[in-house]
Formats: structure tokens, sequence, C-alpha cells
């Protein structure tokens, strides 16, 4: 079956949404999630296109820009295939690490730039990694109030005062975007998953985890279950797919 055609913008302003491979964490450190950001600048600096917000979660990633110079395929090939690279020589790593195609959508109006906005900065908060947007580390809400950084606010400021951009972001987003739907019904938060797999395989990463014996494997997966863990987080966290992963557990 032949992939359906991308839906372009006339704005050239997309919603983008980059998923780990098999659903698998992508941002293990601190380091990841700042490299991610500088990797991100450094190509904006070299081939021109207007980030207006972003936010880094475990497993996905969640971009607003605008497109100028270059396609924004070529914009997210670029930064995706920069990170994968730096990525897999850190974790001694070899293949993809993102999906072949990330998920898209154009924002072609104001009003929808604002709610996809707000979406993205309130991500974390949906997921219960934290209370309110400003307690986010990985994302650009933080640069809006500072304003320097990565985004271009000045645009963003244009469509809203900065006075009423920190109020709308204090009400709850109750409008659908472009997302992965999984992440809001966990049993645990992606932090909580972390911790709990660290302390249960004894592995701080993947790449660590699928370095164990198979039998090993299946022992620790199943504890995690045990502990409360769904079959996707796992199937993220340890690299497995997840029909593997149900079918260690049956």
């Amino acid at each position: 079956m032949s992939r359906q055609a991308r839906t372009l913008s006339k704005t050239g302003t997309y919603h983008v949404m980059l998923r780990g491979i098999n659903q698998q964490q992508i941002f293990q450190e601190t380091e990841d999630y700042n490299k991610f950001i500088e990797i991100v600048k450094e190509c904006k600096q070299t081939k021109d296109f207007n980030i207006y917000a972003y936010c880094l979660m475990g497993n996905h990633v969640h971009l607003l820009l605008k497109e100028n110079e270059e396609t924004i395929g070529q914009v997210i090939k670029r930064i995706a295939s920069r990170f994968a690279s730096w990525y897999n020589i850190k974790y001694q790593r070899v293949g993809h690490l993102f999906q072949d195609r990330f998920k898209s959508e154009p924002v072609e109006t104001n009003e929808y730039f604002l709610t996809v906005l707000r979406y993205i900065h309130q991500n974390p908060v949906k997921a219960n990694i934290c209370e309110f947007v400003e307690e986010y580390k990985f994302s650009s809400y933080q640069e809006f109030i500072d304003e320097k950084g990565l985004i271009d606010f000045e645009f963003v400021y244009g469509c809203i005062s900065k006075e009423n951009f920190i109020d709308f972001h204090r009400t709850e987003a109750t409008e659908k975007c472009l997302d992965v739907e999984e992440v809001f019904r966990k049993r645990l938060t992606d932090e909580q998953a972390l911790l709990l797999f660290k302390n249960q395989t004894g592995c701080n990463n993947t790449t660590e985890f699928q370095a164990l014996e198979k039998t090993k494997k299946q022992k620790r997966i199943l504890k995690l279950y045990v502990k409360g863990m769904s079959i996707r987080q796992i199937s993220r966290l340890t690299g497995e797919t997840k029909g593997m992963v149900e079918k260690w557990l049956k």
C-alpha cells in the first residue's frame, strides 16, 4: 500500500512529531536532550527555518516550525540523522533511531498556531511528569519567558502578548492535536518507568538491556510488568518489539 501524501501547509508552518523506532526511548540522559536542542540550533543557523516551539519527551519530539530555504522533509531529515548518528556512537548501537516517516499537520491560522503552541508545552503536564509547564526542563516554554534561546519568539509575541501568553498556558488545552495517544494512558509516568527500569533490570539504558542474555531479558521483563509497567512502556525502554514482550509474558 502506498503512503498517503503529506498534507502541505499554505503558510509553510507545521506541527511535527518524531517518534523513536518501536516507540523506544530516544532520550536516556539529560545530555541527550541537550544535544538534540544543540543540533536543532546548529541546523537552524546553516539552513534557514523558523522554530516557534519544541518539547522533548522520553520517546518522541514535538516541533512547531516554518520551512523557508528547505522543505519540512529536508529540515527534519537533517536534524534526525545528525542526532541519530551522535546517539548511536554514544550508546554503541546501530540502525535507525527514529521511525522512517515523521508525522506532521499543517498550521494555517494564528488561532490554531497558538493552540498547537500551548498543546506542545502542556505535553509533560498531561503525561503527569510535572504539574506546571514552567517546571519541565526540555521544552521551549522558559525561552519565551527569558526571551532568549533557540525560539523565534518575536513572531509569537506578535500573535499574543507576553502577559496573555503566560495566562494562556495556565488554561488546560482541550483541543486535540497531533500526538502519541498512549502517552497519556500510562499507569506510570516516563520518569517513574525509567527509574523502575533501572532498578529492576540493573541497566541504565536500552543498549545495556539488549546486551543481556535472552533468559535474563525475559525474567527482567516479567519483573517490570508485575511492578506496573505497561507492555508499551516495556517495549520502549528495553528495545524489544511489543509482540516479543507479549510473547514472553504469556
